[in-house]
């Protein structure tokens, strides 16, 4: 008897689960938001992996055995140069707009997880199964997603194989839900635009909750709402709003720093990278700093400084004056970064790769191998597909805005190529290896 006493106030007892907002109705809104906005989401973390250009070599390829589920990767475009921005930009400002829609739906269907028995056939086993991959793979991919931009990275193993394996089994698990209950929250939506068929509106005339709030109609029991409900605290349309409000305040405290003025002090949930940057020629976005990537003014010095450059004909040092020597070209160009933060375009001026590359005897520039001072963080190296090296606005910079670059924006040179992820625009260059991408 005691026993039976405490399941029946347990959570696996029906009438635990007494909120009188939850349905079917009320989860079948918040699945079709979910369903447009992962969706999206899936999408742009794709397209995300692919800027990285995984299958140019080893350096770039975080995720080595990633086999089949690498078969969509293409050369990253350099046009629009501002298509890595805009892509991350989605994806990181959507994820996080999306947490408390998340969060509502997993909490109206919660009753279902501790639903008993566990299985009542194989195909119910199935269902459960995918149920908790849903779940499970959900709260992964955005919790190691929230902590990343937030350069947390307090998860074991690298954030790329974790958040890309992840994505893969969450989306599956997604994509096998939707085509279950996709129709079944549609026909839920018409409904909700109709009377309800059992007792008017979802909350009588008072407040508490009609028959349509408990039940759908009377041969399709609404399995979500709870059989003995408590009195309404908040309607399932305050709900609503409750949801919807946290998502714009989520929005509005991340979306600023994909772009620049007023409204990238709004910014206050996104990323600020490794320092403030400032006002000036170099008052943009700083990620890691020449501190904290380990670089000393005794190597960056002019005078003990050399770019070392291979390719067919050999090997040639240039200091910086032979650099400032060679045809200078200018290009506009953003930087964004996988955190999700960007700049607007800032005024890079320098060597064309290209032109390099013919000084060691490539006149079709092909892809190049890059490495830089850094000692600390990830990608110290980088390699650059030949359709990047080619283009005419990708530079070896030395100024910045008309002025030298400063040590935090990557003294005495950097690589800025149109469209490629922050992490691909090397800071600190000592060699490029034409030809010579491993």
């Amino acid at each position: 008897m005691a026993r039976t006493s405490l399941l029946a106030r347990s959570p696996f007892a029906p009438s635990f689960w007494r909120s009188p907002v939850r349905g079917t109705r009320f989860t079948a809104l918040l699945g079709v938001v979910l369903l447009g906005g992962i969706t999206l989401l899936f999408v742009t973390g794709l397209l995300s992996y692919a800027a990285y250009n995984p299958n140019l070599a080893a350096v770039n390829d975080k995720t080595p055995d990633k086999g089949i589920l690498g078969f969509y990767l293409f050369d990253w475009p350099t046009d629009p140069p501002w298509l890595y921005r805009l892509t991350q930009g989605v994806h990181v400002t959507l994820g996080v707009t999306l947490i408390p829609v998340l969060l509502a739906k997993l909490w109206s269907v919660v009753p279902k997880l501790f639903t008993l028995p566990p299985a009542r056939s194989l195909t119910h086993a199935l269902e459960r199964l995918s149920l908790l991959l849903l779940v499970g793979g959900a709260l992964f991919e955005f919790t190691t997603g929230v902590l990343n931009i937030q350069l947390d990275y307090v998860f074991p193993g690298s954030f790329y194989p974790l958040h890309f394996y992840g994505a893969w089994v969450f989306f599956a698990a997604f994509l096998a839900h939707a085509i279950l209950r996709t129709p079944t929250a549609l026909r839920n939506l018409r409904r909700m635009r109709a009377p309800s068929q059992e007792g008017g509106e979802e909350h009588g005339e008072h407040g508490k909750p009609g028959e349509g709030a408990t039940r759908v109609a009377r041969d399709e029991p609404d399995e979500l709402a709870a059989p003995e409900p408590a009195d309404p605290t908040v309607s399932r349309r305050g709900a609503f709003g409750l949801v919807g409000g946290a998502s714009l305040l989520l929005f509005a405290t991340t979306a600023g720093r994909s772009f620049d003025g007023p409204l990238r002090r709004t910014a206050l949930l996104a990323p600020h990278g490794g320092a403030e940057p400032g006002s000036g020629p170099g008052g943009f976005q700083i990620n890691k700093t020449a501190a904290y990537a380990g670089i000393s003014t005794a190597e960056t010095d002019e005078e003990a400084w050399r770019l070392v450059v291979t390719g067919r004909t050999g090997t040639v040092r240039l200091t910086r004056a032979a650099l400032r020597a060679m045809p200078q070209h200018s290009s506009a160009l953003p930087i964004a970064c996988v955190e999700g933060w960007s700049t607007s375009d800032q005024w890079w001026r320098g060597v064309r790769l290209r032109d390099l590359a013919a000084l060691v005897g490539h006149e079709d520039a092909p892809d190049v191998f890059v490495e830089s001072l850094q000692r600390r963080g990830a990608f110290r190296h980088a390699a650059l597909r030949s359709n990047q090296v080619t283009d005419p606005r990708s530079l070896l910079a030395l100024d910045v805005n008309g002025e030298e670059l400063t040590p935090d924006h990557g003294h005495p040179a950097r690589v800025i190529v149109p469209g490629a992820p922050g992490v691909l625009n090397t800071k600190w260059v000592t060699r490029l290896s034409f030809g010579g991408v491993k």
